[in-house]
């Protein structure tokens, strides 16, 4: 609990069909999918989000015709959100809305801007894969799987991300970070783990894992990180 796995590999390593199959999006060949000692292998993916684990897609899914704060009402009426967030939501929208920007303004939307009401397709990258994160928080979980969330950013956008990561690590939140960004990973990441043909071939320390021969191997040049 409260950790930031970094999840490795080279494409076609099976990085996301690895959270596909834990979210139930892909049923396992083989082995079980277990949570807090629960087997969740066979659950459809609704399910799984009622235990408290939430995830990010690598191609982003907002509802573009919505305004972002709009697009978290979806998320805060499950039965997790209004049960972990201590509300009941009632019959108007005002207590919904004031939550969904609440939330936005924790993953650094700018509380007393327009950002929050534009439409998610008019939003720029950086501000949709937060928007994403924040649909994540919004059923208050206990697990986030990040598919790629530094992909398509910016430098300076990345730099300000990875403070948000760490915030949400320190609220107690285990978070599983899918990246090709190495470099920005390590700086967050307390484990790592690195995957070839769907197997793990290494798992530590970051400096131990990019050491490791296998993943050398894998990843042509990876020792001159």
């Amino acid at each position: 609990k409260g950790e930031i796995l970094g999840v490795i590999g080279p494409n076609g390593s099976g990085k996301t069909t690895l959270i596909n199959c834990i979210t139930g999006f892909v049923r396992p060949d083989e082995g079980k999918v277990l949570f807090k000692g629960g087997d969740i292998t066979h659950w459809r993916p609704h399910r799984i989000a009622r235990v408290g684990v939430a995830r990010t897609f690598q191609v982003m899914r907002p509802f573009y015709s919505l305004p972002a704060y709009k697009n978290l009402i979806i998320p805060l009426w499950s039965p997790r959100a209004r049960k972990e967030g201590g509300w009941r939501g009632g019959g108007k929208h005002g207590d919904r809305d004031t939550v969904a920007i609440d939330i936005l303004e924790e993953i650094g939307f700018e509380r007393d801007s327009r950002v929050p009401y534009k439409l998610a397709s008019t939003l720029p990258t950086g501000y949709l894969k937060r928007l994403e994160l924040a649909r994540c928080l919004a059923l208050r979980p206990e697990v986030i799987f990040c598919d790629e969330v530094f992909s398509g950013l910016s430098a300076s956008e990345v730099a300000s991300m990875l403070p948000l990561i760490e915030k949400l690590k320190m609220g107690g939140i285990t978070l599983v970070l899918i990246e090709h960004r190495l470099r920005e990973l390590f700086k967050v990441a307390d484990r790592v783990m690195a995957l070839q043909f769907g197997e793990k071939i290494a798992e530590g320390h970051y400096k131990d894992v990019i050491e490791d021969p296998r993943v050398k191997e894998a990843y042509l040049g990876i020792e001159e990180i």
